[in-house]
């Protein structure tokens, strides 16, 4: 995360990641105030056996991009909701990557936090069976609640 405040929200990503089992870090590193510590956690990302990254930031919303430019490991972008623009202005600081350099940018905010952890958790599933079965397991749940669902 670009800042502490951002924990509120992407502690929806830890948990979903914790409920499929899914080995994580969860740590504040700033594009702009902590640029070399950030550039140094990308670089050594794969060499400490990471598969993906999940960054979130907000306001000028860099980390992600900063950290694709120095891994190449797939790397997901949650805009943080930023109180002056609504989060539009973290949308698009993560998604206007020039080609080359590609993030995964999710939604703005919590549905943005769960959805980058469901994505990393797909991205792993590829080559995890157990993993790939968890994941079919969430979605039926997910369907048989939704079916059961009346309205007054």
């Amino acid at each position: 995360m670009g800042s502490k405040s951002d924990w509120e929200t992407m502690r929806h990503c830890d948990d979903m990641l914790a409920q499929f089992g899914v080995a994580h870090e969860c740590r504040v590193l700033s594009a702009h105030r902590t640029p070399h510590l950030a550039s140094q956690y990308a670089t050594e990302a794969e060499s400490r056996g990471f598969e993906v990254v999940i960054a979130a930031a907000g306001g000028a919303a860099h980390l992600a991009g900063v950290l694709a430019a120095h891994t190449v490991l797939p790397v997901l972008g949650v805009p943080m909701e930023s109180q002056a623009l609504k989060g539009m202005d973290s949308l698009l600081s993560t998604v206007q990557m020039p080609a080359g350099i590609p993030v995964g940018t999710l939604a703005i905010g919590t549905a943005g936090a769960r959805n980058a952890a469901l994505l990393a958790i797909a991205i792993l599933a590829g080559s995890r069976p157990e993993l790939r079965e968890k994941l079919k397991r969430f979605r039926a749940e997910q369907a048989e609640k939704i079916a059961r669902e009346t309205l007054p």
